[in-house]
C-alpha cells in the first residue's frame, strides 16, 4: 500500500500526496482544522537516526526547529516512545524551546508523560518484574550462550537486549526471542521486538493505547502518526480504529530496509528522519498560507 516518497519527484518544500484515499482525507482534515489535530511521532528511527549505541541517539539536527515551527499551529505534538520520557526529552533537545509548548512526550509507551509547559515527568510506580529481570538477565544470557556482542540497555521501566553489535545480528536476535519470552513471562512481563532489539517490559501499554488515550483526551478531530518499527504497528492500528470512529488519520512510515511491515501499512513513506523533518516543515509551511 505504501509507496516511497522522495525529493526526486517533489520540490523540497512541497507537501507529498498520500497514496491512499484515507491518508489524503487525513491530511486534508489536518490542513482544514489544524487546531484540532494531534501529530504523534516515534523517536528512534523517526525523529532520530538509528545508531549502533542507543545512548548516542540524538534527534535529527533539523527536527526541533521543524517541530517548533509546526507545534503552535496544531492542538498537540506527542512524541510516543519506548524510552523513558526524560531520556527522550534530553536526547531530543525538547526542553525549554520556544514554540514547543504544545509538545508532550509519552515515554515507556505512555506509562510516563513529560509536558513541555510544566517541564516535569509524571509516572506510576515501576513494575516489580522489571527489577527481577534486570538482576537475572546477565547470568541468563551467559547460561544460554548468547552471541558475543549482545548487550543490555537499562531503560528504567524496561530492559532491552540489543544484537546490532553481534557477529550475526539477525541470527542472535532470532536465537534470543524464545528464551527471552520465557524469562519475561516468568516475571509477568512481555517481549517487544524491534530493529535488532528485544525489550522486556510490563504488559498493558503500547504505543497504540498511549496514542488512542491521548487523542481522546485532547478531543482531536484528526490524527497523524509517524513511526519506523514493529513497536509502531499498534499505533497504526489505533489510527485505523480512530478512522473507523470517524476521526480522519494519516499513517506515515519513516522508511528503512530493516522493517517493511510499516511501509506496507502506511499512507505515506518518507526517507527516514530526514524525510520526516521535511514533512513536518512542509506541513508548517502549508499552515502558514491563508485558507
Amino acid at each position: 500500500m505504501g509507496t516511497h516518497m522522495t525529493d526526486s519527484t517533489e520540490p523540497q518544500d512541497a507537501l507529498p500526496t498520500p497514496v491512499t484515499q484515507a491518508g489524503r482525507d487525513g491530511l486534508a482534515a489536518l490542513i482544514a482544522r489544524p487546531r484540532t489535530a494531534v501529530i504523534g511521532l516515534d523517536f528512534d528511527g523517526t525523529l532520530a537516526p538509528i545508531v549502533a549505541d542507543p545512548e548516542q541517539a540524538r534527534a535529527h539536527p533539523d527536527a526541533v526547529p521543524a517541530l517548533a515551527a509546526l507545534a503552535p499551529k496544531v492542538a498537540s505534538i506527542a512524541v510516543v516512545t519506548g524510552r523513558p520520557a526524560g531520556v527522550a526529552v534530553r536526547y531530543g533537545g525538547f526542553a525549554g524551546v520556544p514554540g514547543l509548548e504544545h509538545l508532550v512526550v509519552l515515554g515507556h509507551y505512555g506509562a510516563e508523560r513529560w509536558d513541555a509547559v510544566s517541564g516535569t515527568v509524571s509516572a506510576p510506580a515501576p513494575h516489580p518484574g522489571v527489577a527481577a529481570v534486570r538482576a537475572e538477565l546477565p547470568g541468563f544470557l551467559d547460561r544460554i550462550g548468547a552471541w558475543r556482542g549482545t548487550w543490555i540497555e537499562e531503560k528504567g521501566r524496561a530492559v532491552a537486549v540489543h544484537t546490532r553489535r553481534a557477529e550475526d545480528p539477525q541470527a542472535a536476535f532470532e536465537a534470543l526471542r524464545g528464551p527471552l519470552a520465557e524469562l519475561a513471562t516468568r516475571h509477568g512481563l512481555i517481549v517487544e521486538p524491534g530493529r535488532l532489539v528485544l525489550e522486556l517490559r510490563p504488559p498493558g501499554m503500547d504505543k497504540g493505547v498511549a496514542l488512542l488515550e491521548y487523542v481522546r483526551e485532547i478531543g482531536a478531530e484528526s490524527v497523524v502518526y509517524g513511526g519506523d518499527d514493529l513497536g509502531d504497528l499498534p499505533a497504526f492500528a489505533a489510527v485505523d480504529k480512530l478512522r473507523s470512529d470517524g476521526v480522519p488519520g494519516l499513517l506515515v512510515c519513516s522508511g528503512s530496509s530493516e522493517v517493511t511491515e510499516l511501509a506496507a501499512r502506511a499512507d505515506l513513506v518518507v526517507d527516514g528522519p530526514a524525510g520526516v523533518v521535511r514533512l513536518l516543515r512542509a506541513l508548517a509551511d502549508q499552515l502558514e498560507r491563508p485558507a
